[in-house]
């Protein structure tokens, strides 16, 4: 078991994915010992900021802690709001972006397979 702290994890840093802007990131599974296999992250997109659109290999979930965004996946738009969650799938070209004066705050996870060994 890994208890971890967010605030232990906090760095200020440009969104994922183009730069779009700026966010505070919260590393949350990077405390975790390896290994591990999933991703569990929050982001605070600040205003005018975006995780930039960008494929996926694994299906993946944005959570919104707080705030408005636009999530888009392969070419679609959907608001999303606090206490919403996109699901989006293996294979779909994704990002999301914030909305409005309060910043956008979510949850993002997805899977993250062990390394292989060489044999």
């Amino acid at each position: 078991m890994a208890v971890i702290d967010e605030a232990d994890t906090v760095r200020e840093e440009a969104p994922p994915h183009g730069a779009i802007g700026m966010s505070t990131a919260y590393r949350i599974s990077d405390a975790a010992p390896s290994p591990r296999t999933m991703e569990f992250r929050r982001r605070v997109l600040h205003p005018g900021s975006a995780i930039g659109e960008h494929p996926i290999a694994h299906d993946e979930v944005y959570y919104v802690l707080s705030g408005e965004g636009e999530v888009i996946s392969d070419g679609q738009s959907a608001r999303v709001r606090a206490g919403m969650a996109a699901y989006l799938y293996t294979g779909a070209v994704v990002g999301i972006r914030q909305l409005g004066e309060e910043p956008l705050s979510l949850i993002v996870a997805y899977p993250n397979p062990p390394a292989t060994k060489e044999e």
